[in-house]
Order: structure tokens, then C-alpha cells, then sequence
């Protein structure tokens, strides 16, 4: 099952997303609190603006070099552990929203993502365990200023700045996360394509290690790790991620100034 939260110009909605991802069956409240119902309503993807599909309640919990290309490519090995670190939620946008390049910083990277969505409250789960509290998962682009990562010895400001965690297009809830591919294109040329299953942790993992530190709350959102190829991305630029189970996010990158 595919839910979208969209807008037509009025407050914000969810739906149920065809399987062609053409049309959009209007539900009633938030799917992640209260049970789904048809309101009878439909909509073409084309004529909705298409909204991040989670806005966390709590956090985005990022996890570092969780693929062994993507670590040796920036100069290390994969960490025994999950490495985590925290985005704030005013970092998340949509599909089709604009990424806003700060002027202080100049050396800004595209990460494509698996990103999974917690359903339910979750604290020291076992790996075993770890599953059952996934509501569903979505594209993520982990945007990063790498200058700023350098410079400021973690990560706080050069993966959290407003609009530098996109999220969509929408939340499937009927997937294999070691199963999945992700391709990332840089204005229509590949730049990252590899496989979930080359994680070094995989999904259930995360989620266990995540839920020892943090009480999981449902809503909040783990990005996964992202494959090789990352690379500096400039205004003017547009960046998509896609994963083949899921769909595509797409996001022009823009100046502050």
C-alpha cells in the first residue's frame, strides 16, 4: 500500500496511491494515529501538490557509512556499529520542493536513501523484534555540506539546515528493504545506483541499535545509509533519487542568495 499526503490547495490530506502512481483516494485523518476510511474523493498525482509524506514529531535519526563503497570513497571503513547522528525535522521538505544552498556554505553533496518510517512507540527492541514497528519506507536525499561537516567535527549543521532532509513521494508499506535499488541522477545523469542489500546493517539492525538510545515515537524517520557516488551538487541543478519498489523524489537545488 502506497500513502500520500498531499494538498489541492486547501489544509493537507493523505491517500492511497495506485498502483500506476496516477491517481490518489482521498482517506480520512492520519493513517499513522487512526484507522483508514475512504472519503470517497479522488485526485490525479498530476493535479495535487505532492507534500513530504512524514513530517516527524521527534526526529530523523541519520546513520553514517553504512555502505562499504560509500565509506572507502570518503576515506575510511565501515564502523563495527551503526553510526548515528540526529537531523532536526525543519530539515524535511517534499517532493518538488527546493533545496536552499545557505551562502556560507560551498560544498554541498546529494545522498540518496532508503528511509524507514516508525509506526509505533519502540524502546530496546531486539533485532528480531525490530521489524514490527515499521510503518513503511520512502526515498530519502541526505543533503550534506561537506565544508561544514569538515570543519565543524560533526554533523549537526551540514546535514541538518532547513530543507536538507527532502522525503517522498510517498510512504510504502509493503516492502523488502534489502530488496530494493537505489539510483540517483544528477540533471538525468546516473550517479549512485547500488543495491539495500549492500548495507553493512541492515534495516532491522538499525532500527534495534536506534531504539537502545532513543525511544522510538511513531512518525520519526531512519535514513539507511547511501551507496557510492555521492558528489557535489550546485543551484541551478536537480537531483533524483529513486527506488525501484517505491518511486522517485526530485528536488531542484536553489541559491539563499
Amino acid at each position: 500500500m502506497r500513502i500520500a499526503r498531499f494538498t489541492t490547495g486547501e489544509d493537507p490530506a493523505y491517500g492511497l496511491v495506485d498502483g500506476a502512481g496516477e491517481k490518489i483516494a482521498e482517506i480520512t485523518g492520519d493513517p499513522l494515529y487512526s484507522r483508514i476510511e475512504l472519503t470517497g474523493a479522488t485526485h490525479l498525482v498530476e493535479d495535487v501538490r505532492l507534500l513530504a509524506p512524514v513530517i516527524p514529531r521527534s526526529k530523523v535519526i541519520g546513520i553514517g557509512r553504512n555502505y562499504a563503497d560509500h565509506a572507502a570513497e570518503m576515506g575510511g571503513e565501515a564502523p563495527a556499529e551503526p553510526m548515528m547522528f540526529l537531523i532536526p525535522n525543519t530539515a524535511v521538505v517534499g517532493p518538488g520542493d527546493p533545496v536552499v544552498i545557505p551562502g556560507f556554505t560551498r560544498e554541498v553533496s546529494y545522498e540518496g536513501e532508503l528511509a524507514v518510517v516508525i509506526g509505533r512507540l519502540a524502546k530496546d527492541l531486539s533485532v528480531e523484534e525490530a521489524l514490527s514497528s515499521v510503518f513503511g519506507y520512502t526515498v530519502a536525499n541526505d543533503v550534506t555540506a561537506r565544508d561544514l561537516q569538515r570543519g565543524d567535527g560533526q554533523w549537526a549543521r551540514a546535514k541538518g539546515m532547513d530543507t536538507f532532509c527532502p522525503l517522498g513521494p510517498w510512504i510504502e508499506t509493503d516492502l523488502d528493504p534489502a530488496a530494493c535499488r537505489i539510483t540517483t541522477r544528477l540533471e538525468g545523469d546516473v550517479v549512485q545506483d547500488g543495491p539495500t542489500s549492500d548495507m553493512v546493517h541492515g534495516v532491522a539492525e538499525l532500527i534495534s541499535h536506534a531504539s537502545r538510545a532513543f525511544t522510538l515515537l511513531p512518525g520519526d524517520v531512519i535514513l539507511t545509509g547511501t551507496p557510492a557516488g555521492v558528489g557535489p551538487v550546485v543551484a541551478g541543478q536537480r537531483v533524483e533519487v529513486e527506488i525501484d519498489q517505491i518511486g522517485t523524489l526530485s528536488n531542484p537545488f536553489v541559491s539563499a542568495e
